[in-house]
């Protein structure tokens, strides 16, 4: 339901008392023992009994007069407001049935290598889409749309999950390249809500107004044996399973600066950790109740310095039993695999390094999908 107003608002209370109250609303799940994040929404107890006062004695209206001015939201449903914006061809989707996964290539439209600092995902069609990603490459003749990955998928250069804010690089000082003539590869899953529908996904880009002195990198890894169904394979009825890590060591000297973890229905927790060359090791972020739901992003509030030498250590486990709500069919097993009915263990995250540096030479990550990096 929208909440912009007072009107919107009023209706609601109690069912806000109690969200806010329980901690459930605003969405946050960092274990607060690890790290800190400058996207965290987390309320003070102050502010909670403020909510919960205000629903406990009669949800009054406040002084009008009072009112902040209203946020200007970008026009188009837009997080950031673009200088550049690509429109994919119109996918449709039908009403029932399990749609494969789709690839469309088209040009990015960008004549000169171009820094650009952020990019934004915008679905004609939320309800339908699963998820989607922008990979780039060099420009190859291909087919337009297919339902397999191009060879060379290319880079990760943005994700979209619905609730997920924009990639956004200019909070971390950064920006990532476009090559000249480079095209896309946006990766699309679609999901049938029960209604036909046709999308017409687009993708937004900020440019830097001079080049920066840091890029930003995505990793999308996951385990070497999430293909393997002997070695990942989720046992029906059990509580607690534990996934193949994901493992990386970093080459150069680098920060930290972005995690999303991203499992399907059974996801429980997530957690990655550093171990340093001196052998000290850091628990960098905890997500103990993960929700797929809630696919969430998390911006460190301060860059963690990474060492040449240091290594990356993400491990996760499932829930398949009945006493995940989430959880369709807790009679089967599950195995790794691309539909919501399947698993994943993807802990994305992001690196900066200096803008000269080789992105293809900041870390081995076996698993890695597609290329670290845009651009080179």
């Amino acid at each position: 339901m929208p909440l912009l107003n007072y009107r919107d608002a009023r209706p609601w209370a109690k069912e806000i008392r109690n969200e806010v109250a329980s901690r459930k609303m605003p969405p946050w799940f960092a274990d607060s023992r690890y790290g800190h994040f400058a996207n965290d929404p987390s309320l003070a107890q102050a502010e909670i009994d403020t909510v919960v006062n205000w629903a406990n004695d009669g949800a009054l209206e406040g002084d009008p007069r009072d009112l902040p001015a209203p946020v200007q939201w970008p026009e188009g449903g837009w997080q950031i407001r673009p200088d550049v914006i690509v429109s994919l061809p119109a996918h449709r989707v039908p009403a029932k049935g399990v749609v494969d996964w789709t690839y469309v290539t088209v040009p990015s439209g960008f004549a000169k290598d171009t820094w650009v600092t952020s990019i934004e995902i915008l679905p004609g069609d939320p309800s339908v889409l699963h998820h989607a990603g922008v990979f780039t490459k060099p420009h190859t003749a291909c087919e337009p749309v297919a339902q397999y990955p191009p060879a060379g998928l290319g880079a990760l250069a943005a994700v979209y999950v619905p609730g997920f804010k924009t990639m956004d690089y200019r909070i971390h000082h950064a920006a990532q390249l476009m090559r000249a003539h480079s095209d896309m590869v946006v990766q699309l899953h679609y999901t049938p809500n029960g209604k036909e529908v046709t999308d017409v996904t687009r993708v937004g880009f900020t440019l830097a107004k001079e080049p920066p002195q840091r890029r930003f990198i995505i990793y999308s890894p996951q385990p070497p044996a999430i293909s393997d169904r002997n070695v990942f394979r989720i046992p029906a009825g059990d509580p607690n399973w534990s996934s193949p890590p994901v493992d990386g060591v970093f080459h150069v000297d680098a920060e930290l600066v972005w995690f999303m973890p991203h499992m399907h229905l059974r996801g429980k927790d997530m957690t990655y950790s550093l171990s340093y060359p001196n052998g000290k090791p850091e628990i960098l972020l905890s997500v103990q109740k993960y929700d797929f739901a809630w696919q969430t992003g998390y911006d460190v509030a301060s860059s963690i310095p990474v060492t040449k030498g240091t290594r990356l250590h993400v491990d996760a486990h499932y829930d398949n039993s009945v006493n995940n709500q989430a959880n369709p069919d807790a009679t089967q097993d599950v195995y790794g695999g691309l539909q919501t009915s399947e698993e994943m263990m993807v802990p994305f995250f992001g690196v900066v390094v200096e803008a000269r540096v080789d992105p293809r030479k900041v870390m081995t990550l076996p698993g890695q999908v597609g290329a670290v990096g845009a651009g080179r």
